[in-house]
Parts: structure tokens; C-alpha cells; sequence
């Protein structure tokens, strides 16, 4: 299981383009699969001939794309089990490819604006690592030669080097024991999934961010899904299935229960989420106005739009601000060691 993998976003972007085009020319499904085997990248031929072989055994296609261990999304797969209930592939495909360019683009903003902070602070841990594993030894060595009282932050340094240097092996064992038994307890807990999730949005600041990006994604699922033809209830609860944040996918169930309850769209919305973890003001009453008007798919559409810029604009101001604070920060990390190793020099003519 550990060598079987996912399909990136992008992969399955350029699939879905490619069955876009080939249904929009006219070719049925299974000849549209036989033209991609034969055109299709060598690590596509696999799957793409098990797909063949369930397709000529009667299996529907969102019944073929699910079964191949997890390559495709859950929404990829969602969303097609949609069009074979209404007859419209080619909205399904276009749908799905509209979805996946707006996810690739909201990626490549958030990694936009994260890679100078993550490679500033990856540089400064790795040179504050040097500096305790090979320079302050060597003050250490001078430092032996005086009989002299060390000051504090002095002996706390070449102590906690010592201990790295002594211990390295046991440090990234327990380190690696650690991620581990995190990764292992993540995979099996739902409520430690739950629970962070929930905690990543009361994240001073960071949560916003966080919040922004769940309920944008949720705004464009269900509005696509409005868009095909699909009752609200039904929508809400292939949202639920399609989610991989546990916040947004127990909001759509909630939203589902409270309306199956007699409840209309806009006190729903409410009972779903009263303490607005999830939905802020403005987009409560724009759906709820949606709702009552018949324009709710169009309406979540547009506030998908403006829930992204909204996302975007704080990226770029995110960005903007660490660049500086990160600077600060790893000069000033890097001055107190110094600082710290020239401490007992400072006094050097008290001790000789």
C-alpha cells in the first residue's frame, strides 16, 4: 500500500481536461479511455487499462475512478457519480477542472507566500545547529584554559552543546519515534484530526487564513454542485463525503440535518455553526438572500470569488510582514550566541 500513489492535482487536472475534450468531440467513454491509453504517460497505463477493463465489464465511471486506490479525490469521484444521475459528463469534467485550476492556483499562492519564511527559518536552525555542534566547542576548549567563573548564559550554551553532541543519536531516534507515533495516531484518530482542525482555525491570525481557504472550498463545491442540477441536500451531503477538513464536512452535515428538520437555508446556516467558526456575517446573509431569491448556486459562486481575493490579498500582506520580523528574528538568534560566546572575553583581562 506504502507504493501505491495519489494523483497530484495537477495529474488529475490534465486527465480531466483530456476527458473534457474527448467528450466534447463526440467520443463515447470507452473509446475516449482507449485513445488516453494510448497517448498517456507510462505510469498512467495501468490504472488506465484497469479503467478500460471495468468499463467493458459495465461498471459506471465514478465506480472505475474510486476504485483505484485513492489516485483520485473523493470529489473527483463525487462529482462524476453526480453526472451519471443527471447525463451531463462534460459538465461534471468541466466542473472538476474548473475546481482543480483554482485549488492549483490557491497552492501555488499559499506556497508563494510560505517559501521565503520556511527556507529563512530552515537556513537559521541549521546555522544555529552548526554553531553548537562545531564553534562553540572550540570556545569551550578556550575557555578551559582560564580559571575563571563563566557566566551564566555562557554555561547554559556549552552545556546544552554538550548535550547535543553527546546525545545526537539518542535526540533523532526519540525525534523520529515522535513524528512516527504522531503520523500513526493521525491516520487511525478521526478526533485528533477533528481536533486540529478545529484548533488550526482559532490560530491567532493563522486562523483566518485557514478559515478563508476551508470556506472558499466549500463555497465553489456546493456551488458546482447547485450547478449540475443537484437538490441542496443532496449537494450538502456530497460536500460532506468530498471534504478533507473535518470542520467543513461537519458543517455541511449539520446544514443537511437542520433542513431535513423542516429548518430554512438561512437558520440552518445558524444551527450549523453558532459560534461562527466557520462562517463569517457577510456570508451568512449573502446565502441566506441567495436562498430566498433562487440564485443560491450563483451566489456561492461569487462568494467563492471574493472569500479567494479576500485569501490572496492577506497572503501577499502575510508575506510582506515576515519577510522582516523573520530577519529580526534570525538576527537576533544569531547575535545573542555570539554575544553569549564573547561574554567571558568581554572580561578577559579581569581573568587573565
Amino acid at each position: 500500500m506504502f507504493f501505491k500513489k495519489a494523483l497530484s492535482k495537477s495529474e488529475q487536472l490534465h486527465f480531466a481536461q483530456q476527458m473534457l475534450a474527448l467528450q466534447q468531440a463526440g467520443l463515447p467513454l470507452l473509446n475516449a479511455i482507449q485513445l488516453l491509453i494510448q497517448s498517456a504517460p507510462k505510469p498512467w497505463q495501468t490504472w488506465l487499462l484497469d479503467i478500460r477493463a471495468l468499463l467493458q465489464k459495465g461498471n459506471s465511471f465514478s465506480f472505475c475512478l474510486s476504485s483505484q486506490d485513492g489516485k483520485f479525490s473523493p470529489e473527483f469521484s463525487n462529482l462524476i457519480r453526480v453526472s451519471e444521475r443527471t447525463g451531463d459528463l462534460s459538465l461534471a469534467l468541466r466542473t472538476i477542472s474548473h475546481q482543480l485550476e483554482e485549488q492549483i492556483e490557491l497552492q501555488r499562492k499559499v506556497q508563494q507566500s510560505l517559501t521565503y519564511p520556511i527556507i529563512t527559518l530552515v537556513t537559521s536552525f541549521l546555522l544555529v545547529l552548526v554553531m553548537m555542534i562545531w564553534v562553540v566547542p572550540v570556545f569551550k576548549d578556550v575557555f578551559g584554559h582560564f580559571q575563571a567563573e563563566l557566566p551564566a548564559p555562557t554555561k547554559i550554551l556549552i552545556a546544552t552543546s554538550t548535550g547535543i553532541q553527546n546525545f545526537a543519536v539518542e535526540i533523532l531516534l526519540s525525534a523520529l519515534m515522535i513524528v512516527t507515533s504522531f503520523a500513526y495516531t493521525w491516520i487511525k484518530s478521526s478526533s485528533l484530526q477533528k481536533y486540529y482542525d478545529a484548533l488550526l482555525l482559532r490560530m491567532p491570525f493563522f486562523g483566518n487564513l485557514f478559515r478563508l481557504a476551508t470556506l472558499t472550498h466549500w463555497c465553489r463545491t456546493l456551488g458546482h454542485l447547485l450547478e449540475t442540477g443537484l437538490p441542496l441536500p443532496d449537494a450538502l451531503r456530497v460536500a460532506a463525503q468530498s471534504s478533507n477538513h473535518w470542520v467543513s464536512h461537519d458543517f455541511s452535515a449539520e446544514i443537511f440535518k437542520h433542513l431535513t428538520r423542516g429548518w430554512p437555508l438561512g437558520e440552518s446556516l445558524k444551527r450549523a455553526d453558532p459560534k461562527s467558526r466557520l462562517l463569517d456575517v457577510e456570508t451568512l446573509l449573502l446565502l441566506h438572500i441567495g436562498a430566498e431569491s433562487g440564485a443560491l448556486a450563483e451566489m456561492l459562486n461569487k462568494r467563492a470569488t471574493a472569500l479567494g481575493a479576500q485569501l490572496s490579498s492577506q497572503l501577499n500582506a502575510l508575506s510582506q510582514s515576515l519577510e522582516p520580523a523573520l530577519i529580526l528574528l534570525v538576527g537576533a538568534i544569531i547575535g545573542s550566541l555570539v554575544i553569549i560566546l564573547y561574554l567571558p572575553i568581554f572580561n578577559l583581562g579581569q581573568i587573565v
